[in-house]
Order: structure tokens, then C-alpha cells, then sequence
């Protein structure tokens, strides 16, 4: 699998031809199963092909139970300088229900044991709507999680994924299903919390202390070209999007053997790129640019998106300026629902 990674960097090289690098960011699956040396093979063919000379965030996603303090500690020997953290909550309980590895001891214990190893820089992940966890104990998650200190936090609603073994579960009637009313309650508390506690809601599922927003993620949202690497990895240049295959003996084979990227792509249409950009801005602090729209996509669309817009102005869940829209508190709960009805 390194040895394929690699080979599709040396491929892929030419993708974001002519961009400076931001953000580096190894996630999806579980990269923390890598060891530093490992790392910095991958690391070394990066360096050789991209300019990194602006690269300020280089992320690890990380299970807590693969955070001890060696492994830790190598790290500090490697250009990763930020954690995302998979929490998920620090109640056993909820951590059986979704069949996670670890306990809420080491939940906990990860996050202070990458502190004292000055990676301070961490994001956690919290789930919340599972029927493990009442309104008291998933305030109790918010607390723990301000009492760490940590200056991002991620938190989404548990979703139950086809062919999963929760899904499973449910269908047997082994486990109880997710109760939507429950998660909109959950999520309208971890808005006050965080608001009260100083974190700025920047995204609908991203909470941050000031100016320690997550770079990558930002650039996605303000809808930078990006390059992904490996099996089922994305990629986006702004007018079209490719995703690798998700096989990982076919991606291994494709690579090491044919020596060619096994992927599909999609040339986004007009309508394409104004959904996806108005879905993707909505959901931010820094809303929708109408300028931006104006300017991309003209002004017949503008005017469209105005009076479409209106219905939802009036029920409180957006705000309409001269500069932007954006989704009001009440709206949030509502997100993906007022994106759909107004794509073109």
C-alpha cells in the first residue's frame, strides 16, 4: 500500500501544478497505524514533487487508543503538528454501541498524553443522537471536552451507514435506532455551550476557538482544488472532481502494475458548480458571497437565489445582507434541507 501511495504521488504530480500547499492531511481509515518512519517515506515523496513552502497545517486523524506515549513522541520527529482525535464520547456505553476499540479512559487519556507531548494543536470528534446517551450525559461530553482544553471541536449526528454492524444490529433488533428529535435537541445544546465557552461556530458541524479553525477543511468549504491520495481518495481543480477506486487490491494492483491512477471523474456542469458551492458555503460562518455569485455565475442567478431565498428569511432560518447569506441558529438544524431547495 506505501509503495502505491507513493507511486500515484509521482503520477499525480502535475495536479495542482503551479499552487502553493497549504494544508497537508492524512485521514480517512486510520493513517495513526502508520509509524513515523513510514510516514516520512510518504512525507519524502511529497517534498520532492509539491512546493510546501506555505504549508502551515499538516494533520494526523487518530484513533485514541493508538495514541501511547512512544508513538506520540515520534511524532515529534515528524512535520505533523496537529491531531484530529476520533473521541466520539467519553461514555462507555456509547462507545460499545457504536463499535469503537477503545474505552472513555483512554478517550480521555489520548488528548492529555498528546498535550504533554506538545501537540496542542488537536481536534476531537463527538457523536451525539445515539440512544445510549440522555440530554445530562451528553452534556457531560461537552464538559469533559471544555475541561480538556482542546481548541477544535468536531461533532455530527450519529448516522447509521448501510452494511455497517449497527445497521445490522438495528435491523435484528439488537441495538435501538437513533431518535432524530433527540439529535436536534443535542445539537442545539452543543451550540450553547460552545458559544458560552468562547468557540466560534464556523461550520455546521466544526466549533473552534478564535483563529484556530481547521485550514484543510476551511479550503474545501471556500472551495479550493484539492488532491487526494489513495483508495476511494477525491480530488476537485474547480471544474471537474475524480475519485480513486475503493478496492484496495485493484488501487494496489492498478499502481504497481499498470503504473496508471484507477480512477473516475465528473466534468461539473454549471449547475454543478453553483449547487456544490452554495451547498458548501451555506454551511459556514462566513456564508454565501453573493458577489461571488454574481461574478461566477451572473446575475439572472443572483436575482434567482434572492427570491427563492426570501421564504426562508421569513421563517427565521436565514439572514439576507447586501454581502451574504447566512443560516441562522434555528436554519442550522435545517442546512441540508435549504441547499436542496435552492440549487438550481
Amino acid at each position: 500500500m506505501l509503495a502505491a501511495l507513493q507511486q500515484e504521488l509521482l503520477l499525480q504530480h502535475q495536479f495542482l501544478k503551479g499552487r502553493k500547499i497549504e494544508t497537508v492531511y492524512w485521514g480517512g481509515g486510520t493513517p495513526s497505524l502508520l509509524s513515523r518512519e513510514e510516514i516520512m517515506q510518504i512525507w519524502e515523496i511529497i517534498e520532492r514533487y509539491f512546493d510546501l513552502e506555505n504549508v502551515r497545517e499538516v494533520t494526523l486523524e487518530a484513533n485514541p487508543d493508538n495514541l501511547t506515549k512512544a508513538y506520540l513522541k515520534s511524532l515529534q520527529h515528524s512535520p505533523v503538528n496537529r491531531l484530529s482525535i476520533g473521541i466520539q464520547s467519553f461514555h462507555d456505553n456509547d462507545l460499545v454501541y457504536m463499535n469503537r476499540a477503545h474505552t472513555a479512559g483512554e478517550a480521555e487519556y489520548s488528548v492529555k498524553t498528546a498535550q504533554d507531548a506538545g501537540l496542542e494543536n488537536i481536534s476531537i470528534d463527538l457523536i451525539y443522537g445515539t440512544p445510549t446517551m440522555n440530554d445530562q450525559l451528553w452534556l457531560q461530553n461537552i464538559q469533559v471536552a471544555l475541561a480538556l482544553q482542546v481548541p477544535h471541536i468536531s461533532s455530527y449526528a450519529l448516522t447509521v451507514e448501510e452494511k455497517t454492524a449497527l445497521s445490522n444490529a438495528i435491523k435484528k433488533r439488537q441495538a435501538m435506532e437513533p431518535d432524530q428529535a433527540q439529535a436536534a435537541t443535542q445539537f442545539s445544546m452543543l451550540i450553547e455551550a460552545l458559544r458560552i465557552a468562547g468557540y466560534e461556530h464556523y461550520e455546521i458541524s466544526n466549533f473552534a476557538l478564535p483563529g484556530q479553525y481547521a485550514l484543510h477543511n476551511t479550503n474545501y468549504w471556500k472551495n479550493v482544488p484539492y488532491l487526494g491520495i489513495g483508495p476511494s481518495a477525491h480530488s476537485y481543480n474547480g471544474h471537474s472532481r475524480q475519485w480513486n477506486i475503493a478496492n484496495n487490491a485493484l488501487y494496489i494492483k492498478a499502481l504497481l502494475m499498470d503504473k496508471k491512477v484507477p480512477f473516475e471523474i465528473e466534468h461539473l456542469s454549471f449547475k454543478d458548480r453553483f449547487n456544490e458551492y452554495l451547498m458548501t458555503s451555506l454551511r459556514t460562518m462566513w456564508g454565501t458571497d453573493l458577489h461571488y455569485i454574481e461574478s461566477e455565475f451572473g446575475l439572472e442567478t443572483l436575482q434567482q437565489l434572492l427570491r427563492q431565498s426570501i421564504v426562508y428569511q421569513e421563517r427565521g432560518w436565514l439572514m439576507i445582507d447586501a454581502k451574504k447569506i447566512t443560516l441562522t441558529d434555528a436554519g442550522k438544524l435545517f442546512a441540508d434541507r435549504i441547499a436542496s431547495e435552492l440549487f438550481l
